[in-house]
Formats: C-alpha cells, structure tokens, sequence
C-alpha cells in the first residue's frame, strides 16, 4: 500500500473518531446538562492526539526534521499548510473584523487568498527546485553569502517571531475563555500543546499533526455555522444562499442608524470626544489637574474610609494614568478616536466604504488597497509557509500543492462571511431593542467573565439596549456564536478546539522556523560548518524550547491586538524578503550588495513607520511621527516593499555583475 492511501485511510478514520467524539459529548450535554467540564475535555483531548502523532514521529533524521523528508503528498501538504496558514487571526478575528467592518473586512480575504496565486506563479515551484531547508538557506545559496544568509534569517526570525507571538495570545485567550485560568497560565497551558507537536519530531512531526488539526478547525467552523443557519432557515449549506438574510441584515442596519435613540447615544459620544479635546488643547495643565484630582480623591477615600470597591478602582486608574503630559497627549488622543469611531454611524455590511466624501473617503480607500496589498505580498513571502513547499517530492507536486492550499482555505473563507452575517442577524434580532433588565444569559456571562472584550453601558438611560450602545472584541465574535445563538455548550467546545488548532498548528510552523534558521542558517553554516547532523538536530530542538519559553513570556504581556499583530507580521516579511526573493529568482543581474541594501531598506522603513505610528509604541515611546497618505501602521509594507525593490536594483546596477556561476545557477532555478 502508497503512503498515499495510508494516509487516507489513517485520517479517515480519525475524522470518524472525531465526528463521534463530538456526538458522544453532545448525548452526554443532554443527559448532565452544560459544564466548564466540557471545555477541558475539548482543549485537552486534541492536544493529547496531537501529543501522540508527535511522539509517533519523532525523528533525529536531518531530512525527516527539516522538510519532513520531502515525501509529503501534495494534498496532504495542501491540507497542512493550510492549518499552518489559517491562524488564530484568521479563526477567532476575520468572522469578527467582517462582523465590525462589513466590506472592509474582506481585505484580509482577498489579500490572503491572493497572496497564494503570487506564491504559485513567483515562488513555491523555484523554491522546491534549489530544494534547501529553509528559505534563508535559500537566499545563502543563490548569492552565495553568509551576509544574505544572515540578515534573511534576521528577517526570518523578526516577522515570525510576531506572528508566533499572535498565535499564543490567541492561544490565551481560548484558555481565558473556555477553562476560567489566569491569561498568563493559558499561555502557558498552550505552550505545552505547542511543544508537543513539534519538540520530538520537527517538520515530520509537524506536518502530520498539521493535518489532523486541519480536520478538527474545519469541521470547527462548518459544524456550528450549519446548525445556525439551518435554525434561521438557511438550510445546512447557507453558503450559497445566505444573501436574503444579508438582506434582512441590511435593513435593520438602517434601521438602527436612522433611529433618534441610537443618534442620542452617538450624540452622547461626540460630546466625550470634545471633552477630550479640551483637555488635549489644555496640555500640560489639563495633565496636571487631572492628575492631582485622582491623588486627592484617593488619599479622601481612604481618609473617610471610604468603600474598599472605590478605592481599588480609583487606585488603578491612577497608577494607569499617563506619566506625563505627552504620554497624556498620545493616550488621550486615542481615547478621543475611539469615541468619534463609535459615535460615526454604522456602515451596513454591503456598503464598501463609509458614507464619507472628500479627503477622508480618499484616505480609507487608500488604506483598503494598501492592507490588500500588504497582505497579498506578505503571504508570497512568509517563511513558514514557502518551507511547505519543501516537503513535497517534486516541483510538480509543489505546484500542485499550492492548489490543493487554496482549496481547503477557500472551504474555510466562504464560511467565514456567513457567520458574521448570522450574527449580526442574531445581535440586532435577539439584543439590540430588548431592555437592560432582560439581558440574555450569554452576554451576562461574558461581562462576567471577560469584561474586556464586551461592555454593553445604558448610555442615554433609556433602559433598553442600543447598537451604538454595545461594543464587542472582535475575536469574542467567533468564540462566542454558539452561546448567542444558543446552541448546546458542546457547540462552543468544538469552536474551542478549533481556534486552539488554529493557534497551534501555526505557532508550530512557525516556532520550527525559527528555530531552523537559528541551527541551520546560523549555527551551522556561521558558527560551526563541522557539526554532525545529530548535533544540528539536537541544537534545533534546544532552541525550539528557548524560543518557545520567550515568545510566551512577550505574549503574556498581552502587547497587542491579535490581528494587527498578524497584519504587522506580513508587512515586517513583505518588505524584507518579498523584494529579494523576487528579484533573486527573476533577475540575473540582482547582486549580493544589492540583496543586502534592498533587505535593510525594506527592513528600516517598515520598523520606522511601525514605531513611529502605532499607539503601543508612540505611548511607550513618547515619538510620534507623521502617517503617509494617511496610511494606517498595519499597511506598512507599502512603504517598506517599494524600498526593498528600489535600493536593490540601484545598488545591484552600481555594483559588478554577478559572475557565471551565480548566472547558470538562476537558469537551473528558474528552468526544469
């Protein structure tokens, strides 16, 4: 028997495991009745499989651990990828962003499906034919210097380590969520699913977990968002026929803007807004006011004794006070964009862009097709996902590997739309209109619980719930669907383990991809060329767990928004090996000097505009600089990509030509 067949005989079989799994926990649900039980036994009963194939493929074999010894079936590599791409962004924030954006949203949809049509016709087949371990060895070897070598594995490590840093948040807050621990204990609850699948084993071990997580995160999103829609009447495919309910959503979307209640509360925050205003036009006195206000108010309460609740909470907002009045500026700005946001009105899900004109209209068009862009290019560039086309057995299956990726993320993003529109139909049905003092159970739940993530204030003191009066996360959407629209708890299990195999089978990739070009880009081919295969392998795995340990230590520090974080990542890795990778495989002419200038532009201009323009940074900082065109810091590949490009082929053109051997070697790339 083909390893093809047995793997389509194993995986079958784990799918109908699965499967029954899933209705055994359902007829249990419906016997005891709901419980955080559930929730362990969804998050700990996967991480135990994948704990089992990964002990089942260990490996100490060089081959095997860096590109799972290039056997790897191009559907199943598809299948793979598409785990190793589909992340907890992708899982728990896109059915969001769509849900809080409408049309806005889908730029993370049609610039990550793009991105994979850029990675079939530019890289993927030339990667796989130079056939090296990693994308830095890659770059080594076409310019034939340590020094690309190096600042590709810099690069590398920088875009990827962001991206894993997104992954364990993600990771996190599922642990938050669905077994009531500690954020920081969560992360690290994840980090053991994380090692498990990728320690003992590497890619090999990698690749075949990749698979099985694909099955669980994909059934995920189908399962429950079937049941919704057969509910609301859309029938258990509502992916060819949700646009009547789209429809419906449309028209309460209208609704709600034009209703006077809904425009009061907007009102109410334009007014918050002014009074920011005043206070930033104040600066440094208003800063000092204010401060000296909260110190007098604490030492008062705590001089009449007053409630301890009061004092806490007072304690807190002084010590998360600005500590001084340019911080002050910086914070109170973005407080005053938050309330302008919130008091705009909502844009319907099927407008393309919100009802502005002039300048403005001007600049969120620019910043849709600067994201698209961002997005598309860094998809072709991440390191992570380029080394999957490693494993396959030939260009060929590489090529046809990439279709296959598309195939099984398509599956995954025509759902996604249709869960954001069921529910929004369920919020503007089932809570907005409906009195404070009948709130549902879900959402009592959730304040409880993660009070961060959804506030829902009586703002004009009406009693009753309006849109503009509800703000939710989005990465709470896609958690919470299966409570909102009242599914058993069983429901909100599987989308558990579904985001926590998206988390995972991410922060797999891309913690071995780090840790690779760590061992193998700098440790062998810079520190020790002499190294025995089993000493390469073994510091592989001792910097995987090094590696692992720190970028749980960054995530605990909950430094950002899982989807920025993401968005940040494809720009850090469009600027810095986009230019390079295209310019290497397609242009003779492109020198080493020339590689390495182009890297460190794009490299530069994309951490300066980050730094400069992203409120984490300015706040902690005290630098604000100037947004280009108005472009938002997520987009800020758009700035570094050209750099890359531009200062590459100046200096590769001022520099000697590359000599034959480095031009047949293009040929052999580039030719069969």
């Amino acid at each position: 028997m083909t390893l093809t067949h047995r793997l389509i005989r194993s995986y079958a079989f784990y799918t109908l495991g699965f499967l029954a799994f899933i209705y055994v926990m359902w007829r249990i649900e419906a016997v005891t009745g709901p419980g955080v039980w559930i929730g362990y036994v969804f998050l700990f009963v996967p991480i135990a499989v994948y704990a089992v194939i990964g002990l089942l493929s260990r490996t100490s074999d060089l081959v095997e651990y860096y590109v799972a010894g290039r056997r790897v079936p191009s559907a199943f590599n598809g299948m793979a990828t598409a785990a190793d791409w589909l992340s907890a962004a992708s899982f728990i924030g896109l059915a969001g962003s769509i849900y809080a954006t409408g049309y806005d949203g889908l730029a993370y949809l049609m610039g990550w499906t793009g991105g994979y049509c850029l990675t079939a016709f530019l890289l993927a087949p030339y990667v796989r034919k130079l056939a090296r371990y990693t994308i830095p060895d890659f770059l080594g070897t076409r310019f034939s210097s340590n020094a690309v070598r190096g600042l590709a594995a810099l690069a590398a490590i920088l875009c990827s380590f962001v991206y894993l840093v997104a992954q364990i948040q993600g990771v996190g807050l599922i642990a938050t969520r669905f077994i009531g621990v500690d954020f920081a204990v969560g992360i690290f609850c994840g980090l053991a699913g994380i090692l498990v699948c990728s320690f003992l084993g590497g890619m090999r071990a990698v690749t075949w977990t990749q698979v099985a997580q694909y099955i669980i995160l994909i059934l995920a999103i189908l399962i429950p968002v079937s049941m919704i829609a057969h509910k609301d009447g859309l029938g258990w495919a509502p992916q060819f026929n949700y646009g009547h309910l789209m429809e419906s959503v449309e028209t309460l979307e209208r609704q709600v803007r034009d209703a006077p209640l809904d425009q009061s509360v907007r009102d109410d925050y334009r007014k918050q807004a002014a009074k920011l205003q005043v206070q930033i036009d104040g600066l440094p006195q208003s800063f000092i006011d204010e401060k000296q206000g909260l110190t007098e108010k604490v030492a008062d309460l705590r001089r009449h004794n007053g409630p301890l609740r009061d004092i806490n909470t007072s304690e807190r907002a002084l010590e998360s006070f600005p500590h001084d009045a340019a911080a002050a500026k910086i914070v109170w700005t973005q407080q005053r964009e938050v309330l302008l946001t919130r008091a705009s009105a909502p844009v319907p899900m099927s407008e393309p862009f919100p009802p502005i004109s002039g300048e403005d209209r001007r600049t969120h068009e620019r910043n849709f097709l600067s994201l698209l862009l961002c997005l598309s290019l860094g998809t072709a560039s991440l390191p992570h996902i380029l080394t999957r086309y490693n494993t396959t057995t030939s260009v060929a299956s590489a090529r046809r590997s990439v279709g296959w990726t598309l195939f099984f993320v398509a599956l995954f993003y025509l759902t996604v739309p249709v869960l954001s529109v069921l529910m929004k139909y369920e919020i503007l049905t089932n809570l907005v209109g409906h009195p404070f003092a009948d709130l549902p159970q879900w959402l009592t739940q959730w304040l409880r619980i993660e009070p961060n993530l959804i506030s829902v204030v009586d703002t004009n003191r009406d009693g009753i719930v309006q849109w503009s009066e509800i703000q939710m996360q989005p990465d709470m959407i896609v958690l919470a669907a299966p409570e909102i629209a009242g599914l058993p708890y069983v429901m909100s299990g599987l989308i558990a383990a579904g985001a926590l195999a998206a988390a995972l089978s991410t922060a797999d990739g891309l913690l071995l991809t780090i840790a690779n070009a760590l061992s193998h880009d700098v440790y062998y081919h810079m520190v020790d060329p002499a190294a025995s295969s089993q000493r390469r392998v073994t510091i592989s795995k001792i910097l995987l767990l090094g590696v692992a340990l720190f970028a749980s230590y960054v995530a605990s520090l909950n430094t950002g928004n899982i989807l920025f974080l993401v968005g940040a990542a494809f720009s850090l890795a469009a600027s810095s090996l986009f230019p390079v990778l295209v310019l290497g495989v397609f242009w003779k002419r492109t020198t080493r000097l020339g590689a390495v200038a182009g890297m460190v532009a794009g490299l530069v201009v994309c951490i300066y505009y980050i730094v400069s323009t992203y409120p984490f940074f300015t706040q902690m900082t005290g630098f604000v600089g100037t947004r280009w065109f108005g472009i938002e810091p997520i987009s800020s590949g758009v700035f570094g990509v050209p750099a890359g490009f531009l200062v590459a082929i100046l200096v590769s053109l001022a520099d000697r030509k590359p000599d034959a051997y480095t031009r047949a070697l293009v040929d052999y790339i580039r030719h069969p």
